[in-house]
């Protein structure tokens, strides 16, 4: 099969004229790319791994595999290939997740309770969508429509790389042998002391502003008055979530929200998702197995509960999503905390003054997950991509460790249930006012 024999590509036009050029070559090259990341990360399971569903928050990995497979097959190859037949139609019903439009589905929770199809059947399954987006895109280098499905369905795999590693955590976690997922030890992370960067009124710009790929709900970029405040130049770490642990804060409701005090009572939280205390130490679980905490590192897997009640104890606050953009999202991203460098911990780079710490975790914000102004979803069954989850969910910015290096922009809009935790999430304050009194 000729992979690379492809036509230069469609153009995406605006109403000023053409705004960028969708090169099929290209899709397909990180298509293949993107592909073979996701197997990659699954090396390190053994066949059992496979079918593990710890929570009902997770996914088995055969399901992510196969479920961003199915995606590329039920949005594109099926709309657009003409001699494309289904790897096998109980597909539809076992790897769709929540597309209402499309059809039934296996309900979340109950993933892994289908044992088939075997891996090496989901394995074929991978192989058989490749080769024929490949042969769609060498056949169809110019169709625009199926261009941009294709570059969504890519980021919508990368998504899942981060997914299927939390959910593979997760899985580890809930085993008495605590497996390792990385080979070695993590270094400690470096100390940086804390200061609060100050920011004056300004009208900014928020949302995406590019003019390359952008999921619908980060825009349209739109005009917010932005009111006076400082922000944390770093993170919230472990050692001052311990502080806050020491001084009785799980214990004290006044700094809680009526409904995260009584997600406190109900899940019996008294530290962050995989901590641990013996003999008077705190230790974490890591991609690297039990390890003992480390103060420095940005204190992570927190709830946006969590992060309200510690923002409250210390007589502060956590940035709005428009704040957030406007200071943070200044900074650039370190290297090391992309998921393609295979650094499954926070780094802490390089000194530096301003805001740092950027990448480490996703940073809860004190902004609901609403529609822009003016937000329009994907037409068809595609709108359900975003648009539907726009309710009882908090916005988180940034990225972390496990994020892959595209999906590390300013206007990118992360979005959790405030009791969830599994997620590589964290935090950093904010105040009011320009000297954040």
């Amino acid at each position: 099969m000729e992979w690379c024999r492809v036509p230069r590509g469609a153009v995406i036009m605006n109403d000023a004229g053409p705004e960028r050029i969708l090169d099929a070559q290209g899709i397909l090259a990180e298509f293949l790319r993107t592909r073979n990341l996701t197997t990659e990360l699954c090396a390190p399971l053994h066949r059992d791994d496979y079918m593990v569903q710890a929570t009902r928050d997770t996914s088995p990995p055969k399901w992510h595999l196969g479920h961003t497979t199915w995606f590329f097959e039920k949005f594109i190859l099926r709309q657009f290939s003409r001699n494309y037949r289904p790897f096998d139609e109980k597909f539809d019903y076992i790897f769709n997740s929540y597309y209402e439009t499309v059809g039934e589905f296996v309900p979340k929770p109950s993933r892994s309770t289908i044992s088939r199809p075997s891996l090496e059947s989901v394995l074929d399954y991978r192989k058989q969508v490749e080769e024929s987006m490949a042969e769609l895109l060498n056949e169809q280098g110019d169709n625009l429509e199926a261009l941009k499905r294709a570059e969504l369905g890519i980021n919508h795999e990368q998504q899942h790389q981060e997914l299927l590693l939390m959910d593979i955590k997760r899985n580890f976690y809930q085993s008495p042998y605590r497996p390792a997922y990385a080979k070695g030890r993590k270094p400690v992370s470096a100390g940086r002391g804390e200061d609060f960067i100050s920011f004056n009124e300004q009208t900014a710009q928020i949302g995406f502003q590019g003019k390359g790929f952008a999921f619908d709900n980060e825009m349209p970029a739109h005009r917010e008055l932005v009111p006076p405040f400082s922000i944390s130049s770093r993170p919230v770490t472990n050692g001052d979530f311990v502080a806050f642990i020491e001084d009785g804060g799980y214990r004290k409701p006044q700094f809680w929200l009526s409904s995260g005090w009584e997600w406190r009572l109900e899940n019996q939280a008294a530290m962050p998702l995989y901590w641990e205390m013996e003999n008077g130490n705190y230790g974490h679980f890591t991609f690297y197995g039990m390890q003992d905490l480390d103060l420095n590192e940005p204190a992570m897997h927190i709830s946006y509960y969590e992060a309200d009640a510690y923002a409250r104890w210390a007589g502060a606050r956590l940035p709005t999503e428009p704040q957030w953009e406007v200071s943070v999202g200044s900074q650039g991203w370190d290297e090391k905390n992309w998921l393609e460098t295979g650094y499954f911990a926070p780094f802490s780079g390089k000194e530096t003054s301003g805001i740092t710490g950027i990448g480490n975790a996703w940073e809860w914000t004190l902004s609901a997950y609403l529609p822009y102004p003016g937000f329009r979803p994907i037409e068809g069954s595609l709108g359900e991509y975003n648009g539907k989850f726009m309710s009882g969910q908090m916005v988180l910015k940034g990225a972390s460790f496990c994020t892959p290096k595209g999906h590390s922009r300013v206007s990118y809009r992360n979005f959790y249930a405030p009791g969830s935790r599994w997620q590589f999430s964290g935090m950093r304050l904010s105040r009011d006012g320009p000297d954040g009194q």
